[in-house]
Formats: structure tokens, C-alpha cells, sequence
């Protein structure tokens, strides 16, 4: 494989736009020969030095002669997009076009009336519009809800799942909406550390990067401590633990990337939480273990992340009564807390919602709208990492 593969090229290139401009934009493989024709390419050369003993690049090295070169090539010039860039290294050549895909978007709600009630949020969409995002657990629940906001903001959106058929519905969906492509979906076991690696890479080469990821995939089984199997238990752990950390892995790798050139442009990394992260809950030992212990990687990923501008925040919801998680037919919480007799007294699937919206001193379950507000706040605020943000309605209090 030669040197100048798009998974490691890409992102520095993108830096590079970010760092230049201070906006937003896509880095993908150059494929217009229109835009290439009309306009003259920014060349950038990389000596030998830039590889290491085994001739693989090295990408401190590479960011910083590709920081020299591109100042060397745009001196004097005010950047235009679309821009076409070459990178050379000895034979190897490869071209990128850098635009911005989100110019002239519209984010008013008018815009997109049939979106999801998370849309009420949009006070504050400028904080995301134009940039590049990315939603695990995308295609149901919560997942989705942080979708429809996300690309009603107007930035380009990654729903990613497991579920590639529903992701791809949604994605459809969606682009139909906008009259053009704002988002793409894509498969992703966060359990299976090559699938998630493998994810980031595609994305890379797809786009140059990333601004924001949303770890959002997770699942929960309900039951007593006593009676829960092995089977059970780590199931729980290695979606909403594990998960967690490989998505906060490979995707810090990536946007380590672009801060390589582009110090100055900081990115998010945000956990999807749960109120059941800040205090125990009852009967649900193993998603609550989970959950206090992704916090923990939180915290400790902001530390070690901060350096490369990076913020690394959760935020903990409280119950979301009308997704698929607590409302399914047939695995939902309701469903679940019924059987497992969590709700002493209960009957009826209309018992159990009753007995938790009681707990809830705004009297509701949390909404989309809710956490993309939370979203927003955290991407705005510059100067915040490592928090644990509860959206409960007051259900969570923090000491």
C-alpha cells in the first residue's frame, strides 16, 4: 500500500483548511474533472524524511510539511472553495477536493418541517451547521432523534448502526427531505474493535474527517442481580463499556489527525449517558455498572484528550418514554420492569409508565429536543470537558 493512502492524507489536508479558513468543510478524493479543470490546483510536496524506517508515513511529520507547504503554496492568495488539492510524495499522487457542502443552507425550521420534534432545538444549530458528525446507534431511539437535529442543523451526518437497513432508510429519508445528500449511513458492530476501526477509515477517506461524535449505541437488560446470566451481563458491558471505548479510540485517532494541522480547531466527542450513570438503579445492575463506568472514561479520555482540542463530555438523560427502548412491544423497559416485577404493584404496561413519569418532577419523559440542546451547549462551550450533564427534569440532581 502506498504511502499516501486517503485515511491518514485526508484528515492533514482537511486540518489544513480548518486551520486556514476557520470553517467547516469536506475533504473527499478529487472526481470532478470539471472543478479540476477550472481551478489550478494547490500542490503540496513531501520529501522521504516524512516516513518512517518501515516506510509507512509518519503523520506528525507529514502534518508538519504539509503545514509548511501549504503556507509556502497560498501565501499572498485568499482561499476559494471548491479547491483542488495535490499531494506528492516522490511518484504518489493524490488529489482531494475540498468544498463546503453545507453553503447556502437554509436551517430555519421552515426549512424542514416534517423533522422530528428534537428540531425544536434550533435555537442554537449554528454551533453544528456545516459540520461533520457522526451518531452511533443512529437509526432508532435516541439515535435518531440526535440524526433528525444533527441534519436539521444543517451538518452532514453518519448514522451509523448496526442496523445498516434501518440507518440507510433513514438516511433516504432524510436526503429526500434536504434535496441533496446530508447524510450517509454506515454499519458498525461498536463491540467489534476492527468494525469500528474499519468505520473511521471509511470515513476518513469519505470526508477528511470529523467535528463531532455522538457515542450514542447502547442496550439494556433488565433484572435482579440474583437471577441475571453471565451471557446477559457482559452483553450489557460490551455495548455501553467497551463500546464506548473504541469508539473513543479509533475516533480520537482521527481527530488527532486533524489537530496535527489544524491546532486550533477543537472537536467533540460526546457520550450518550443515562441518569442511571449518577445514581444506582434498582434491578438494572449491569446497565447502571455500565454507564457509572463509561463516566469514568469520560473523564479520564477529557484528560488525555485535551492536548489534541478534543473535549470529551455525557450527557445523562433521563428515560425517553416514547422510543423503542422503553416502548417496544416486546423488549421494551416497560415490557421488561413488568416482568421482572421492578414496579411493585403494577398490573399494566400503563402502571409502570405511570410509576416512572411520577418520579419526574417536570411530570414528562426526556425528549429529542432535550438532548440536543445539551448537544448544542456542549459543542458551544469551549470551555468544558470531562462533565457528566444530566437532562432529567430534575429527576437527577447533582451534588
Amino acid at each position: 500500500m502506498t504511502a499516501l493512502n486517503n485515511v491518514i492524507i485526508a484528515p492533514l489536508v482537511r486540518g489544513l483548511f480548518l486551520d486556514a479558513t476557520g470553517l467547516p468543510l469536506v475533504v473527499a478524493p478529487a472526481r470532478s474533472t470539471k472543478a479540476k479543470s477550472s481551478v489550478s490546483p494547490i500542490v503540496l510536496n513531501l520529501s522521504p524524511a516524512c516516513l518512517d524506517a518501515d516506510g509507512a508515513l509518519d503523520e506528525a511529520k507529514a502534518a508538519a510539511e504539509l503545514t509548511r507547504a501549504f503556507g509556502q503554496a497560498t501565501a499572498g492568495q485568499s482561499l476559494s472553495l471548491p479547491a483542488i488539492v495535490e499531494v506528492k510524495l516522490g511518484d504518489d499522487v493524490v488529489e482531494f477536493e475540498a468544498t463546503n457542502f453545507a453553503a447556502g443552507r437554509v436551517t430555519s425550521r421552515a426549512a424542514a418541517p416534517d423533522a422530528a420534534a428534537a428540531n425544536s432545538a434550533l435555537s442554537r444549530a449554528a454551533v453544528v451547521a456545516g459540520k461533520i458528525a457522526l451518531v452511533t446507534g443512529g437509526a432508532q431511539g435516541f439515535g435518531a432523534e440526535i440524526v433528525r437535529g444533527l441534519a436539521a442543523s444543517g451538518a452532514y451526518v453518519f448514522i451509523a448502526d448496526l442496523n445498516l437497513s434501518g440507518a440507510a432508510s433513514l438516511s433516504e429519508e432524510l436526503n429526500a427531505v434536504a434535496g441533496s445528500a446530508r447524510t450517509s449511513a454506515v454499519g458498525v458492530n461498536v463491540t467489534d474493535e476492527a468494525s469500528v476501526a474499519a468505520m473511521f477509515d471509511a470515513i476518513a477517506a469519505a470526508t477528511g474527517g470529523l467535528d463531532l461524535i455522538v457515542s450514542n449505541a447502547g442496550v439494556l437488560k433488565a433484572s435482579s442481580v440474583l437471577d441475571q446470566d453471565e451471557k446477559s451481563f457482559r452483553f450489557v458491558t460490551d455495548v455501553n463499556y467497551t463500546g464506548f471505548f473504541f469508539m473513543a479510540k479509533h475516533g480520537g485517532r482521527l481527530l488527532r489527525r486533524q489537530w496535527r494541522a489544524a491546532p486550533r480547531w477543537m472537536t467533540d466527542i460526546v457520550q450518550i449517558n443515562s441518569k442511571s450513570g449518577l445514581q444506582g438503579s434498582n434491578k438494572n445492575g449491569a446497565y447502571a455498572g455500565s454507564k457509572f463506568g463509561s463516566i469514568g472514561l469520560v473523564q479520564s479520555f477529557a484528560l488525555e484528550f485535551v492536548q489534541y482540542g478534543i473535549k470529551v463530555n455525557a450527557i445523562c438523560p433521563g428515560n425517553f418514554f416514547d422510543g423503542p427502548l422503553w416502548s417496544d412491544p416486546i423488549k421494551g423497559l416497560f415490557v421488561q420492569y413488568l416482568q421482572s416485577g421492578k414496579v411493585p404493584g403494577a398490573k399494566t404496561i400503563a402502571d409502570v409508565k405511570a410509576y416512572y413519569e411520577a418520579k419526574v418532577p417536570m411530570g414528562r419523559g426526556t425528549t429529542g429536543a432535550d438532548v440536543m440542546r445539551a448537544i448544542y451547549y456542549l459543542v458551544e462551550q469551549e470551555y468544558e470537558t470531562g462533565q457528566a450533564l444530566p437532562v432529567t427534569g430534575g429527576q437527577v440532581m447533582l451534588n
